[in-house]
């Protein structure tokens, strides 16, 4: 089952979205790891806050003291939000990704329909096949 919203004639929406933030360890490392990954600009970096942009999207990394990622998997079935990801290849993708410091771990539920991996702060992202036309 799909369900689908259509927004239609109305109103004008009360706000947009301006960017999505991320809690840290390493704003800085964060910036260059997701710049790298996703071809995009690291566009700010200090040790407190690192921002990358692309293609209309900005993603922002501030640093917390004490941050804890999630845990993968979480047995306790506490989970946050992630970020989704389109390769071409998933080997070729997460073979890539680990080599600018991300990990596989050993629990993948997706089977070859997607693979979940670790950035460097440990914090869960999946990969996923790109659409075929």
């Amino acid at each position: 089952m799909t369900h689908t919203y259509s927004k239609g004639p109305g109103p004008e929406p009360t706000a947009a979205l301006a960017m999505l933030n991320i809690d840290s360890a390493d704003p800085a490392g964060q910036a260059r790891f997701y710049a790298a990954a996703l071809g995009w600009e690291v566009t700010y970096s200090d040790d407190n806050y690192g921002m990358v942009e692309g293609g209309g999207v900005k993603i922002g990394f501030g640093r917390i003291e004490g941050f804890r990622p999630a845990q993968w998997p979480d047995e306790t079935g506490a989970k946050r939000f992630h970020l989704d990801l389109q390769v071409g290849d998933l080997d070729k993708a997460a073979e890539s990704l680990c080599a600018l410091g991300a990990t596989q771990p050993d629990f993948q539920p997706g089977a070859d329909r997607w693979r979940v991996l670790l950035d460097p702060d440990g914090q869960p992202f999946c990969l996923s096949p790109r659409p075929t036309s």
